[in-house]
């Protein structure tokens, strides 16, 4: 008969055996704990979850109700943000009376603790990250005072402060100092640096942009020799120009903040400015008739600025190679470009009204005259070919009459 070893447990050999078997598994449990206290815990942990379900359906419909009955919408706003960070408070209750319950060891103990802590950490800047963004809609006179665009670049910086000062917390919760780390990649810091110096320039730039207040979001401008469109958005790095057949282009700041920028958005006026050619036969008179009707009729016309306004011009400019050239310099009150288009088709009309109707002349086209003074000697007569034309002979030889 074989012996057992030292390291073999007996088997058990009857009914009571067995019962004590179960109970030893029962009361060893997992790390030290036994099984009926982890389920007590794991129930705990579900009530809670259950507590969060009826908290949200009271507490939090009672908050948004009062926030409701007040006459500014920022409470309701900032509420409604700070809903999601309020529903994870019983689950963080759950795990603490749960752990608290199950009497765990010092090791498991400090894990737990640390998560707990951890936990409360992220809940409250996950709270405040979520804040910022309709605390930023309250900032009506920081807006005057800066710039809009400003403003949503500050509460970007301050999301990401958020993260950051959220993180290192965690971190150092759980024994990882921040200091020293951020200390230990101060030389990885500056290789990075040396390689990102375009990122410096654009962040620099696009600064720049929003402190002179060169363009907007929704404004039209235009880059020579870059892009011309309306502007989306205007990022750390670039700027978003969507151009009129409606393609994204993404421009670096450092170019935007070097580059002569015009802005069509912030016109007071928009131009005309034509030469109108009439031909060499126009009389004097016929051409002062012309320059007159065309300066009555911008003058008496809203659409058109007034010239103490703007610069307005109808003159006699120049003689051409083939016609007498009249300057149309004037400004539209209207800077949108389809009611500029319409008004100038307009003035298209009644100018060529004046010139072939009221004044009896007409618009001259290019051209070119030679003048010959002498045929050479020596140069051949025309040849004139004979008439193909046929014709009736009467008898006796007679050509018909």
């Amino acid at each position: 008969m074989e012996e057992n070893t030292s390291n073999d447990l007996p088997l058990p050999q009857t009914a009571m055996d067995i019962w004590e078997e179960v109970l030893k598994v029962w009361e060893h449990g997992f790390l030290g704990v036994d099984i009926g206290t982890i389920l007590t815990a794991l129930a705990i942990f579900v009530g809670f979850l259950m507590m969060r379900g009826l908290f949200s359906k009271y507490i939090l419909s009672h908050l948004q109700g009062w926030a409701s009955r007040t006459t500014t919408k920022a409470d309701d706003k900032i509420i409604e943000a700070l809903i999601p960070p309020i529903k994870f408070i019983p689950v963080i209750l759950g795990i603490f009376f749960a752990a608290q319950y199950a009497g765990l060891d010092e090791a498991m103990g400090e894990f737990f603790a640390r998560t707990i802590r951890s936990l409360i950490a992220f809940t409250i800047f996950w709270g405040l990250h979520r804040a910022i963004e309709p605390i930023s809609h309250m900032t009506g006179g920081l807006k005057k005072l800066l710039t809009d665009l400003m403003v949503r670049w500050i509460f970007r910086v301050l999301r990401v402060l958020v993260i950051f000062i959220g993180a290192a917390i965690i971190l150092e919760i759980w024994g990882i100092q921040v200091g020293p780390l951020l200390a230990g990649l101060g030389l990885f810091g500056a290789a990075v640096a040396l390689g990102a110096q375009d990122l410096f320039k654009n962040l620099i730039g696009g600064i720049t942009i929003i402190a002179e207040k060169r363009f907007r979001p929704g404004e039209w401008i235009r880059v020579d020799g870059v892009v011309e469109g309306t502007v989306e958005d205007i990022n750390f790095r670039s700027t978003m120009i969507r151009r009129f057949d409606r393609a994204p282009v993404h421009v670096p700041n450092a170019q935007l903040s070097d580059a002569a920028v015009t802005n069509f958005s912030r016109m007071t006026h928009r131009r005309i400015f034509w030469v109108i050619g009439v031909e060499y036969r126009t009389t004097t008179e016929q051409l002062r008739i012309i320059r007159d009707a065309i300066t009555a009729y911008l003058a008496e016309n809203e659409a058109f600025a007034r010239p103490e306004d703007a610069a307005t011009f109808v003159r006699i400019d120049s003689f051409g190679a083939s016609s007498i050239d009249i300057m149309v310099y004037c400004f539209t009150n209207t800077t949108v470009w389809g009611e500029w288009l319409e008004i100038k088709e307009q003035l298209a009309f009644r100018i060529k009204e004046i010139v072939e109707k009221e004044a009896g002349t007409g618009f001259a086209f290019p051209s070119q005259s030679i003048y010959v003074e002498q045929w050479p000697d020596d140069q051949p007569e025309v040849f004139i070919p004979p008439s193909t034309k046929k014709t009736d002979k009467k008898p006796g030889g007679k050509k018909a009459a």
